[in-house]
C-alpha cells in the first residue's frame, strides 16, 4: 500500500514528529505521495457513483455531504486498504509519528468514517469533532483525511481548514490533491472542516478516505468538556451555525444547540 520512496515507516514517523508537533494552530501533518498511486486510482474508478443511495445524505445549515460507511457496499480494493489503515503496521507509525501514549484503537465500525463524496454547493462547516464512540465508549484522538482528487485547484473549493481555538484566524489551507494524506489530532478545541462549498466547472465531486482512531482515556488537560458531540463554530463575519449538534435524524432534522458565550 506504501509507495516505494518510503522505504522504512519507522524512519519516515521519526523524522516527521517534530513538525507533527509544531504544527499550527494544532498537532497535525500534511504528506503527500505515501500511499502507491495504483492502489488510490483503483480506489477512485470503484467509487460508488450513487452514494447518495446507499449511504447517508446530509444536508442542512451546517453540512451538505454523502457519505458511505458499511463495508458490504464498499470495493474490495477499497476494504483492503481500509484493513490496512487499521493494521498493526499502520497503527504503530501513527503512534510514533503523533506521540500519543495511550494505545491507538482503530474503529471498525467506521462511525462518521469511510467513503466522503462533496458535490458541487457541498460543504462541511469548521467544528470540533465527537469525543466519544457511541458504541466503544473509547476516547477519539486521531483523524486521517486520505484525498481522491486529481488535478484539483484551490478554485474549486473544498480546502481543509485548520482554525485557531478562539476561532478569529484561518491558519491552515489544505488543498484536497489526490495521494495528499491529513493526519491531525482531535480534542474539544481541533476546530477544523471545508466550509468553502465545492465549485468544479465540470461537477466533478470531491472525494476522500476518512479514518479515526481512539484511546482508552486521554490526558485530564483534552478533557475540558466531557463527552460531546460535534461542536460546529461560527467563522467570522459569516452566517454559520454556533451550536452543537445534540438530536439527529428525528424526522430527516438534524437539531442545534446554541453555544453559550
Amino acid at each position: 500500500m506504501i509507495n516505494k520512496k518510503i522505504s522504512d515507516l519507522n524512519t519516515h514517523a521519526l523524522n516527521n514528529k517534530s513538525d507533527y508537533f509544531k504544527a499550527q494552530p494544532f498537532p497535525h501533518i500534511v504528506i503527500d505521495g505515501f500511499f502507491k498511486e495504483k492502489i488510490l486510482n483503483i480506489i477512485l474508478d470503484e467509487f460508488p457513483n450513487n452514494i447518495k443511495k446507499s449511504g447517508e445524505v446530509y444536508n442542512n445549515k451546517a453540512e451538505k455531504k454523502l457519505t458511505l460507511n458499511e463495508v458490504s457496499k464498499l470495493s474490495k480494493t477499497t476494504v483492503e486498504f481500509i484493513n490496512f489503515l487499521n493494521s498493526s503496521i499502520f497503527i504503530e507509525y501513527l503512534q510514533k509519528i503523533t506521540g500519543i501514549k495511550e494505545v491507538l484503537i482503530p474503529d471498525p465500525y467506521l462511525i462518521g468514517g469511510g467513503l466522503h463524496e462533496l458535490r458541487n454547493e457541498g460543504f462541511l462547516n469548521i467544528h470540533s469533532d465527537f469525543n466519544r464512540h457511541p458504541k466503544m465508549k473509547l476516547d477519539r484522538r486521531l483523524n486521517i483525511l486520505v484525498y481522491l482528487n486529481k488535478d484539483w485547484k484551490e478554485e474549486y473549493g473544498g480546502q481543509l481548514q485548520l482554525w485557531d481555538k478562539e476561532m478569529k484566524e484561518c491558519k491552515q489551507n489544505i488543498i484536497p490533491i489526490f495521494n495528499r494524506m491529513v493526519i491531525f489530532s482531535t480534542t474539544d478545541t481541533s476546530y477544523h472542516g471545508n466550509p468553502i462549498k465545492v465549485n468544479h466547472p465540470n461537477s466533478m465531486s470531491r472525494k476522500s478516505i476518512a479514518m479515526y482512531y481512539y484511546t482508552n482515556g486521554r490526558p485530564n488537560s483534552e478533557n475540558q468538556l466531557g463527552d460531546h458531540s460535534t461542536i460546529f463554530r461560527k467563522r467570522p463575519n459569516t452566517q454559520d451555525i454556533d451550536g452543537d449538534v445534540f438530536f439527529k435524524k428525528i424526522f430527516g432534522k438534524i437539531y442545534y444547540r446554541i453555544k453559550k458565550k
